[in-house]
């Protein structure tokens, strides 16, 4: 009996990355280390913020907190590139968040 249940889970294996990442998350188990950006992905990261501030797009914002990296959505309302800070508001609670611009990982006009 526990053969079959144990055969039951191998698809898990074969899974993408990002699915074994979700899981992690879910479980809570393993920490994940900062991911390390160029300046060349920080400087896009940047103008895409200044884009979406100005053009007042929503974005996806990647950041990296307590060794889990977060997805949310909402709106640049203040960057300040020299200070390492922007302000977020996010569309789920309309809060805002004054985040350092050395936690993003990532951001995309959605």
């Amino acid at each position: 009996m526990e053969h079959r249940g144990m055969k039951k889970w191998r698809p898990f294996a074969t899974m993408p990355e990002q699915y074994i990442g979700l899981q992690e998350m879910i479980n809570k188990q393993a920490e994940v280390a900062q991911p390390l950006l160029t300046e060349e992905q920080m400087e896009q990261i940047n103008f895409t913020l200044i884009e979406a501030l100005h053009t007042n797009k929503q974005v996806y914002l990647t950041y990296y907190k307590q060794g889990q990296c977060i997805t949310e959505t909402g709106f640049i309302q203040f960057v300040d590139s020299l200070g390492n800070l922007f302000i977020f508001i996010d569309d789920v609670f309309e809060l805002k968040n004054k985040m350092r611009l050395s936690e993003l990982i990532d951001v995309r006009l959605t």
